[in-house]
């Protein structure tokens, strides 16, 4: 299985497979074609309010993994993440995110989960 996380604003490779963006809103300055992202489902990414709160500094990381695993369990995320699992058992799926730090972002847990 492999599961790769890279910034989204990084120029597309060859080793990326299935390119899936990770975030809810789409990344400033950045053109879709130039992207070059397969998949965008909405529904795997945080919800709007605990991304809020994750960016206002309320919480820890920690927190925030197990807020967002717990999301991740309800039944259209836990369909999605089942088929994005299953893409990955046959081919790369590189997870796509704005975040500056994708090793401290929802991406990375969602990697872990994939990977598990």
């Amino acid at each position: 299985m492999s599961v790769r996380v890279r910034r989204v604003y990084e120029p597309p490779e060859a080793e990326d497979g299935v390119r899936v963006l990770v975030d809810r809103l789409w990344p400033r300055g950045l053109a879709k074609d130039a992207a070059r992202v397969d998949e965008w489902p909405k529904a795997l990414t945080p919800s709007t309010e605990l991304r809020r709160w994750y960016h206002a500094g309320e919480g820890s990381y920690e927190e925030f993994a197990r807020r967002y695993e717990a999301e991740l369990a309800e039944p259209e995320a836990a369909e999605l993440l089942d088929g994005l699992r299953a893409s990955a058992r046959k081919a790369t799926v590189t997870l796509l995110t704005a975040a500056k730090s994708p090793e401290q972002s929802h991406a990375a847990v969602l990697a872990r989960l994939l990977q598990a």
